[in-house]
């Protein structure tokens, strides 16, 4: 019985020690990544993909769909379209030009934060190697993401340390912006 209680002390005594030398750090990872300067040129090259691929793309989807839709529709559809499996072979591609420009909104949300992931991939890249240079170099053993605390001291805040790293300001006040969603398959941490 001793034997056990002996056991039981030493135990509680390393396990004690052990959990004692933690230290846990937090970080709001979409604010370390609001701050970041390339987000404004990420938004720059966004409203370029848009305006120079997408919108093109819908146009060429709309004139496609009016040009077929009148030849087919239209008084010489027999000129245009003589056979009725090609006559059905084009109305089947009216259904899909259709059903395109129906949710060509849907797809070129899709389109774009497609892209917007592929632009901030690098950036929260970066930002987590900073966050985990941070956590060595000032002894965190376990770092977590702000937003899943409920109650945390400030002085584990490693935003400002981390923003030092990367060589960004904080903004007034210590919060920075919100980062928009993060890349698919990242995350947030």
């Amino acid at each position: 019985m001793k034997k056990i209680s002996l056991v039981a002390l030493v135990f509680t005594l390393l396990f004690g020690t052990a959990a004692s030398a933690q230290k846990i750090g937090y970080i709001s990872v979409d604010q370390a990544v609001g701050m970041m300067p390339e987000l404004s040129r990420i938004d720059t090259v966004l409203q370029r993909f848009q305006a120079d691929s997408l919108n093109p793309r819908y146009a060429y989807i709309i004139s496609e769909y009016q040009r077929k839709d009148s030849q087919l529709n239209g008084k010489d559809s027999a000129k245009f379209y003589p056979s009725p499996a090609v006559r059905s072979q084009v109305r089947s591609e009216l259904e899909g030009l259709a059903y395109q420009i129906q949710n060509w909104q849907q797809f070129a949300q899709q389109e774009i934060q497609g892209k917007q992931n592929e632009l901030l991939e690098p950036v929260y890249r970066r930002v987590m190697k900073a966050i985990n240079d941070v956590a060595k170099e000032s002894g965190y053993t376990h770092v977590m993401n702000k937003e899943a605390l409920l109650v945390a001291p400030p002085g584990d805040d490693m935003l400002p340390m981390v923003a030092k790293k990367l060589h960004v300001k904080l903004p007034a006040g210590g919060a920075a912006p919100t980062a928009p969603a993060p890349p698919a398959g990242r995350g947030r941490q």
